[in-house]
C-alpha cells in the first residue's frame, strides 16, 4: 500500500505588527517546516503604515526585515518557502529591501511580490467601493488607503514560478496558508472543500500564539505560556489539517485552544473569502496526540462575486483625559467632574464627546476606585487639543474630593476611520512580479462565484454573511443572576465556570464567541444565552444590535455586536477599543447554572487531570 504523502507544514511567526521578533528563528530552528508565514496587517496596521508613508517612512512592516536577516540563509538552505503580507502598502519596496538584504548577506534568493490590491487612483465611486458594508452609508471623504482583499491564487503562482520569498500587500490572512496549499496540491477553483479546509487552517494559525494557549480563557491550564510556541498547520491534500507546535515549547494545542481561535473575529458560520466560502458550522475537531488537534470535514461553497475593500480616511482629531475617582459616592463625583469641565469648554462645542466610567474596585468602600475617561473628537485640532485638556486640569482645585488625573494636559492627535466596502471581483487583477518584471496576471475567467458580499464585514479576513438565528432574543432584561430555567437545583456562579470566550474587533462591530466543554453544557448554553440575555449580562451592550449564530460542532455561539466600536479601532473612544476584554467581562457575570451541568464540567476537568497529569481544556 502506497504511503500517504507528507503534509505541508506551514508555520506562523507573526500575528500582528509588533509580535515577537525571535519567532521566525524559533520556528525555523525548532523543527522541520516547509513554509514560514507571518501576518502583519490588521485593519489598524494599514492606517499606521499610511501615517508612516506620509512622514517619508516605508509603507511596509520593517520588522519583517529583522526576521529575514535572522533566517533567510537557513530557509534557502533547507528549501523553506517564506510567504508574508508584510508588504503592506508597498509590497514592491518591501521585496526590494529583502533582495538587497539577500545581496548583503551573499545569498541568492528569488523574491516575488504581489500587487493589484491597491485601488487608490481608481474610480472608487464607480466601482461601488464607497458604500459601507456595515451601515450602507456612502463615504464622502478622500481615502488615504483603499485595498482589496486578494486570495491565495497569486501566492501560489509566485511559488510555482520559483519564488523563495513571496511578499504581498493586502491579502486575506488565510491566503498565506491557502496559497501554499494551492501550490503544493494543485487545487483549482472547483476544489471548494479543500480550499475551505485550508482557510480554516489559516484562520487558526494567523494570530500566532492565540492558537497555542495565548489569551486563552482557561489560561491556568496552559503550561509555560511565558515561552509560548507559535503554531504549525500540517496541511493535507484534502484540505484537512493538524494544528500543532514544535516540541519543547510552551503553551498547549488542544481542542479548546483551537476552538477559541476559530471564534476570533468571525461573523456568521459562512466565512466569505476571495477563494471560497468556508462553512465554519461543518468544522470537526479531534485530539490527535499531545499538542495536536485534527481539523476536518470543512465544506466549501463558491466565493462571492465581490471582493472586500478596506478603506481608511482621516476622521479629525481626538484627545482623552482620565480622572481617578475613589471612596464614596463615585457616580456623584463623576457628575461633578463633568459639570466642572464642561462649564469651561461647552460639551456641545465638540463634534463628539464620549464619557466612560469604569469601576476598578467595589464602589463606595474603603478601596473603591473608578476611572472616568472623557474623550472629545473634533475637526478642529486646536479645539480638541490644549483647549480641552487644560480645561480639565484647571478643575483640579474646584472639583470632587480626591481629584487626580492619570495624564497631563496634551495636544490632540489625528485619528483615522476604517470603512469597509466591496468591488466586483472582476475589477481587480492580482499580479506577480520578480523585481521590475511582471511574471503573472490573474484572470477572473472560470472562477466559480456565489452571491455578493453581505452587509457584515469580518475584520481582517474578508466578509462573512448569513442569517442570525436569534437577532432579538427572548428574555426580558432583569435579575442579577439569570438562568437555570426548567426546574431543578441550580448554583449561582460566574458564567466562566463552565464557558470560555474570545472576543475582538470587526471594523466598527465586535464579535464575541462563547464555547463550552460538553454536549450537555451546550444544550444548556444554546437555550440560555440569547441576544437579549447577553444584553442583560452586559448592560453596556443594551443599545446595540446583536446577531447570534450557532456553531454546534464547536459547542459554541458567536455574537456580532453592531456598532460597538463606532468607526473602527482607530476612531473608537472606548478604553477597550478592540473589544478584546468583552469575553472576559461576560465570563465574570454571575448566572444560575443547573447543578448537573456544572457537575459534567467538573467531571471532565478531573478526568483530564487524571489522564494527563495536568488539567487540559478539551473543548
Amino acid at each position: 500500500m502506497k504511503a500517504a504523502p507528507a503534509p505541508l507544514r506551514v508555520a506562523n511567526c507573526s500575528g500582528f505588527y509588533g509580535d515577537r521578533l525571535s519567532a521566525a528563528r524559533e520556528m525555523v530552528e525548532g523543527g522541520p517546516i516547509d513554509v514560514l508565514t507571518g501576518d502583519w496587517l490588521a485593519e489598524l496596521t494599514m492606517l499606521i503604515l499610511a501615517g508612516n508613508r506620509l512622514k517619508g517612512r516605508p509603507g511596509y512592516a520593517r520588522t519583517f526585515l529583522t526576521q529575514m536577516e535572522q533566517v533567510l540563509g537557513t530557509c534557502l538552505d533547507r528549501g523553506i518557502k517564506i510567504v508574508s503580507n508584510a508588504g503592506g502598502l508597498d509590497p514592491a519596496g518591501c521585496a526590494r529591501a529583502v533582495a538587497e538584504l539577500a545581496d548583503r548577506l551573499g545569498l541568492d534568493a528569488r523574491v516575488a511580490h504581489v500587487t493589484g490590491d491597491d485601488l487608490t487612483g481608481r474610480d472608487l465611486d464607480a466601482l461601488g467601493a464607497l458604500v459601507n458594508l456595515d451601515t450602507g452609508e456612502r463615504l464622502d471623504a478622500t481615502p488615504l488607503t483603499a485595498n482589496a482583499y486578494l486570495g491565495g491564487r497569486p501566492v501560489a503562482a509566485a511559488l510555482e514560478l520559483g519564488a523563495d520569498v513571496v511578499v504581498t500587500g493586502r491579502v486575506t490572512d488565510a491566503a498565506l496558508v491557502t496559497g501554499p496549499g494551492m501550490w503544493r496540491y494543485g487545487w483549482g477553483p472547483g476544489d471548494l472543500d479543500a480550499l475551505a479546509g485550508s482557510v480554516v487552517a489559516g484562520h487558526v494559525i494567523e494570530c500566532g500564539c492565540q492558537a497555542t494557549g495565548g489569551n486563552y480563557a482557561f489560561f491556568t491550564e496552559v503550561p509555560g505560556i511565558a515561552h509560548c510556541g507559535f503554531p504549525i498547520a500540517e496541511l493535507h491534500a484534502d484540505g484537512s489539517s493538524v494544528i500543532t507546535k514544535h516540541p519543547g515549547t510552551g503553551g498547549r494545542v488542544s481542542v479548546g485552544t483551537v476552538t477559541a481561535q476559530l471564534l476570533y473575529e468571525i461573523g456568521s458560520p459562512r466565512y466569505l473569502g476571495p477563494d471560497v466560502v468556508a462553512r465554519f458550522d461543518t468544522i470537526h475537531l479531534k485530539p490527535d496526540g499531545e499538542d495536536r488537534v485534527r481539523v476536518s470535514g470543512v465544506r466549501g461553497e463558491p466565493p462571492p462575486g465581490t471582493l472586500k475593500v478596506a478603506l481608511n480616511h482621516l476622521g479629525g482629531y481626538r484627545n482623552t483625559m482620565t480622572l481617578v475617582l475613589t471612596g464614596l459616592e463615585i457616580e456623584a463625583k463623576a457628575r461633578l467632574a463633568l459639570d466642572a469641565v464642561f462649564a469651561r469648554v461647552p460639551r456641545e462645542s465638540f463634534d463628539e464627546v464620549h464619557v466612560e466610567l469604569t469601576p476598578v474596585a467595589a464602589p463606595d468602600g474603603p478601596g473603591a476606585l473608578a476611572l472616568l475617561r472623557v474623550t472629545v473628537m473634533d475637526a478642529d485640532q486646536r479645539k480638541a487639543g490644549r483647549a480641552f485638556s487644560s480645561a480639565v486640569v484647571e478643575t483640579g482645585l474646584a472639583s470632587f474630593p480626591g481629584f487626580y488625573a492619570l495624564t497631563p494636559p496634551g495636544e490632540a492627535s489625528a485619528y483615522g476611520v476604517y470603512w469597509p466596502g466591496a468591488v466586483p471581483a472582476g475589477a481587480v487583477r492580482a499580479e506577480v512580479w520578480f523585481g521590475d518584471r511582471r511574471a503573472w496576471q490573474d484572470s477572473p475567467a472560470g472562477r466559480p462565484s456565489g452571491e455578493a458580499h453581505g452587509p457584515s464585514g469580518d475584520g481582517t479576513e474578508g466578509t462573512v454573511s448569513g442569517t442570525p438565528d436569534d437577532a432579538a432574543g427572548d428574555l426580558a432584561v432583569g435579575g442579577p443572576a439569570p438562568g437555570g430555567e426548567g426546574g431543578g437545583p441550580v448554583r449561582e456562579v460566574p458564567l466562566g465556570t463552565v464557558a470560555g470566550a474570545r472576543s475582538g474587533d470587526k471594523g466598527g462591530n465586535a464579535n464575541l464567541g462563547v464555547w463550552v466543554r460538553t454536549d450537555a453544557e451546550y444544550a444548556w448554553l444554546e437555550g440560555f444565552l440569547t441576544a437579549d440575555r447577553l444584553r442583560s449580562l452586559l448592560p453596556a451592550l443594551a443599545s446595540f444590535g446583536i446577531d447570534r449564530y450557532r456553531l454546534p460542532n464547536l459547542r459554541a455561539l458567536n455574537f456580532v455586536v453592531h456598532g460597538l466600536l463606532g468607526r473602527g479601532v482607530a476612531a473608537s473612544p472606548r478604553m477597550d477599543a478592540q473589544a478584546k476584554a468583552l469575553g472576559e467581562e461576560l465570563r465574570a457575570a454571575v448566572v444560575r447554572i443547573p447543578i448537573t451541568v456544572g457537575q459534567a464540567s467538573a467531571g471532565l476537568a478531573r478526568s483530564s487531570h487524571d489522564q494527563n497529569g495536568h488539567t487540559s481544556h478539551l473543548g
